[in-house]
C-alpha cells in the first residue's frame, strides 16, 4: 500500500515501518526535521537516506494513522544557511589529496579556489552510511559537485576527505572507495569509547578549516 507526500510515495516497509520517497536530499532533511520536532506518538525512529526517510513505527496498529499524518503534513522550508553562522563541528583539514588537481581541472577552479570553496560554506550532515561514522555532508558550494572516480581505489586511508556528486565526506577507517580525495584530517570519526561514537550525526552543521601539516 502507498500514499504520497509532496511528489513522493509513502510505502509500507514491513508491518512496523513506512518508507517515504523524497525528490532530493534537501527534502529528506526537511522531512526528518519536521518528524523529529513534532515528536509524533507511535514513531519509534527516523532514519534518513539519500532520497528516502524510513519511519519506524512502535505499534503496527498505528501505521495507518501515521501514514495519514504523513500524507497530510506540510513540510516547512529549511532555514537559510545564513541563519546558521555557528557550526556544530569544525574539522581541520590538510588539503593534500591525491585528486585535488583532478577536482581543480573538472571544476575549472584553481586548487586554492577549490580549498576556499570547501571551507567557506557550512555543510549539513544529511545521513550516515557506508561505514560506521561515515557522514554524507550536503549543502556545500555547488561548484564542487564532481563525479566519483572512474576506477575506485582498493585502499583509501582513514581521515581522507573526499567529494562525490553533491556530497563531501570523510573516511572513518581504511577502506575501498571511489570518492575524489582532496585532503586529510586527524579527526576521529568513529570511537566506541565515546558516549556518542559517531563524531558527525544527521542534522549537524560542519565547517572545514584549512591547516598546514
Amino acid at each position: 500500500m502507498s500514499d504520497a507526500i509532496g511528489n513522493g510515495a509513502i510505502r509500507d516497509y514491513g508491518d512496523r515501518a513506512l518508507l517515504v520517497e523524497c525528490d532530493s536530499t534537501d527534502e529528506v532533511l526537511r522531512l526528518t526535521e519536521a518528524l523529529r520536532s513534532q515528536a509524533w506518538a507511535g514513531v519509534a525512529g527516523v532514519v534518513p537516506g539519500a532520497r528516502t526517510v524510513l519511519v519506524e513505527v512502535a505499534d503496527g496498529h498505528a501505521q495507518r494513522e501515521i501514514r495519514d499524518g504523513l500524507s497530510a503534513m506540510a513540510i516547512r522550508p529549511r532555514q537559510p544557511v545564513a541563519d546558521h553562522p555557528h557550526a556544530d563541528m569544525v574539522i581541520d583539514v590538510v588539503y593534500d589529496g591525491a585528486d585535488l588537481d583532478e577536482v581543480s581541472r573538472r571544476t575549472g577552479l584553481t586548487v586554492g579556489e577549490v580549498v576556499a570553496a570547501h571551507t567557506a560554506t557550512p555543510w549539513r550532515v544529511a545521513f550516515s552510511g557506508f561505514a560506521p561514522g561515515f557522514a554524507y555532508l550536503t549543502g556545500g558550494d555547488e561548484r564542487l559537485a564532481v563525479p566519483r572516480r572512474g576506477e575506485p581505489r582498493t585502499r583509501v586511508p582513514a581521515g581522507a576527505v573526499g567529494l562525490a556528486g553533491e556530497f563531501s565526506g570523510i573516511y572513518p577507517r581504511e577502506s575501498p572507495g571511489g570518492w575524489q580525495l582532496i585532503g586529510s584530517t586527524r579527526a576521529a570519526l568513529w570511537d566506541l569509547d565515546r558516549s556518542r561514537p559517531a563524531l558527525l550525526t544527521p542534522g549537524m552543521w560542519v565547517r572545514f578549516r584549512s591547516v598546514s601539516r
